[in-house]
C-alpha cells in the first residue's frame, strides 16, 4: 500500500483538541478515583505511590495540551503522540495492578478506537499493533491483582488467554467499524461540499444576467458624460488640432460602449421573462440542444404523453439535475437517447432512456450514494465515482422529485424516471 495513502498525507486530518482534552480528563479522574478507592477504601495493597506518580505525569501532559498548545485542531502526528502516551500510561497502571486480569484492561482499546474515527489508517494500525504488544506483555509480566494474592488465588492461563483474545477481537472489530464509519462520513461530507459548490455556481450563473443589466444601467450615466465632454472638447479644439482624431476615436468608442450596454440590457429583459416562467418542454429542449452541439448521438424528445402542459418557476437545482442525468445517458448510449414527458392532472414524469449497457447489477441498489464504483466490464470505460448521480439525485429531490433507476424495455439500456407532483412544481418548493 502506498505510504501517502496509508497515512492519508494529502488530507488535512485533525483531531479537535477540546475533544481529546475532555477524554483525557475523564480518563485521569477515573483512574485517580479507582486507585484511591482500591487502596484507601478497600484496603488492598499495590504500589500506590508509583501509580499516583504515573497519573501525575498524565495530569501534567493534559495541562500542557489544554493550555500550552494554542491550536484548536491537532494534526494527525501530534494527536497520535498523545494517544500513544495514554496507551503507555494505562499499560503502566495495569502492570502495577494485575495486568490483563484487571477488569480495566478493556480500556486499552480506547486510543485505537479514537484514532480509527478521527485519524489516518496508518496511525490506527500503529496504535493497534502497540495495543496488542502491550496486552501480550501484560499477560506475562505484571504485579498481582490487588486482593487476589492475599487468598492465594490465581486465574487459569486458559482464562487469561481467552480474555486476551477477546480484547483483541473487540479491538479489531471496533477499529474496523471506526475506519468505515469515518470514511463514509468523510465521503458524504465531501459530496455535500461539492453539492453546495455546484448549486452556488448555478445560482451565480443565473444571476449574471441581472448583474449585466445593473452594470448597463450604472455605466450609462458616466458614458454619457464622457461623450458630452468629448464633444465639447472637439468643438473648442477645432478640426485642425493634432488631437482631433483622438477625440473623434474617443467619441466613437463611447458610442460603441453605449450600444453594447443597450444590447445587454435589452437581452436581459427578454431573458428575465424566460427565467421567471418556463415549461418542462422548454427546459428539456434547452438541455438537449446543448448536448446536440457536443455529441453526434441522436436525442429525441417524446411529447406524445404530455397531456398537461403548464408553467412553473425555473430553478438551478432542477436544470442541473436534469442536465446531469441526460449527460450520463449521452455518455453511455451507443447511438440513441429518448426523453419522454408524461403528464396528467396530478403528476409530471420525465423518463430518460438510452440504448447503452444499462445500470450494472452490482450497484443498482446503491445508485444515488456518492463514491461508488461498479466492477462490471461493460461500463468500466465510462464509469465514474457516482458523485454526479448523487448530486443530480439530491438536487432533484430537493425539488420534491421521486427518482427510480430501471432498465429500459424499449431501447434496452438504462432508464431514469423522475416524477413530481404538479402542485409541488407550481409552488416551487
Amino acid at each position: 500500500m502506498n505510504f501517502s495513502t496509508l497515512f492519508r498525507l494529502r488530507e488535512n486530518l485533525n483531531l479537535d483538541k477540546k475533544t481529546l482534552v475532555i477524554l483525557r480528563w475523564i480518563a485521569i479522574i477515573g483512574q485517580f478515583s479507582a486507585i484511591n478507592l482500591v487502596y484507601f477504601y478497600l484496603k488492598l495493597d499495590f504500589p500506590v505511590f508509583i501509580a499516583l506518580l504515573i497519573l501525575f505525569l498524565g495530569f501534567l501532559t493534559n495541562i500542557y495540551l489544554q493550555f500550552g498548545i494554542r491550536s484548536i485542531l491537532l494534526k494527525d502526528f501530534y494527536a497520535s503522540i498523545f494517544l500513544i502516551y495514554d496507551l503507555i500510561q494505562l499499560t503502566s497502571l495495569l502492570y502495577l495492578t494485575g495486568g490483563i486480569s484487571n477488569p480495566f484492561s478493556i480500556l486499552m482499546i480506547i486510543p485505537t478506537i479514537v484514532s480509527s474515527t478521527f485519524l489516518s489508517m496508518g496511525t490506527t494500525i500503529i496504535l493497534g499493533v502497540l495495543t496488542i504488544i502491550f496486552l501480550f506483555m501484560l499477560t506475562i509480566f505484571h504485579y498481582p491483582l490487588p486482593g487476589i494474592h492475599d487468598h492465594s488465588i490465581t486465574f487459569p492461563k486458559l482464562y487469561l488467554t481467552g480474555y486476551f483474545l477477546a480484547i483483541i477481537v473487540g479491538l479489531i472489530f471496533l477499529s474496523y467499524f471506526g475506519i468505515r464509519f469515518s470514511g463514509e462520513s468523510k465521503r458524504r461530507s465531501d459530496a455535500i461540499n461539492k453539492l453546495q459548490q455546484v448549486i452556488a455556481k448555478e445560482y451565480e450563473l443565473e444571476s449574471l444576467g441581472g448583474q449585466a443589466a445593473a452594470a448597463a444601467h450604472s455605466l450609462g450615466t458616466p458614458l454619457a458624460t464622457i461623450n458630452v465632454v468629448a464633444a465639447e472638447l472637439k468643438k473648442e479644439l477645432g478640426k485642425n488640432n493634432e488631437h482631433s482624431k483622438d477625440i473623434e476615436l474617443l467619441i466613437s468608442q463611447t458610442k460603441r460602449c453605449g450600444e453594447i450596454l443597450r444590447q445587454i440590457s435589452n437581452k436581459q429583459i427578454k431573458e428575465d421573462e424566460f427565467f421567471s416562467k418556463t415549461t418542462m418542454e422548454d427546459i428539456l429542449n434547452e438541455v438537449i440542444q446543448y448536448f446536440k452541439e457536443t455529441s453526434s448521438k441522436r436525442l429525441i424528445l417524446n411529447l406524445d404523453s404530455d397531456k398537461n402542459k403548464f408553467d412553473f418557476l425555473r430553478s438551478p437545482e432542477l436544470i442541473y439535475g436534469l442536465r446531469n442525468f441526460i449527460g450520463n445517458a449521452v455518455k453511455f448510449a451507443k447511438s440513441s437517447i429518448e426523453i419522454k414527458i408524461i403528464s396528467n392532472s396530478k403528476n409530471l414524469e420525465v423518463s430518460i432512456n438510452d440504448d447503452g449497457p444499462g445500470f450494472p447489477e452490482d450497484i443498482i441498489d446503491s445508485l444515488g450514494e456518492p463514491y461508488i464504483k461498479s466492477k462490471s466490464t461493460t461500463v468500466v470505460k465510462n464509469a465514474g465515482t457516482g458523485l454526479g448521480t448523487f448530486l443530480g439525485k439530491t438536487l432533484l429531490e430537493r425539488k420534491s422529485a421521486r427518482l427510480s433507476f430501471l432498465k429500459d424495455k424499449k431501447l434496452g439500456g438504462a432508464s431514469v424516471n423522475i416524477i413530481w407532483a404538479i402542485i409541488d412544481l407550481k409552488s416551487n418548493v
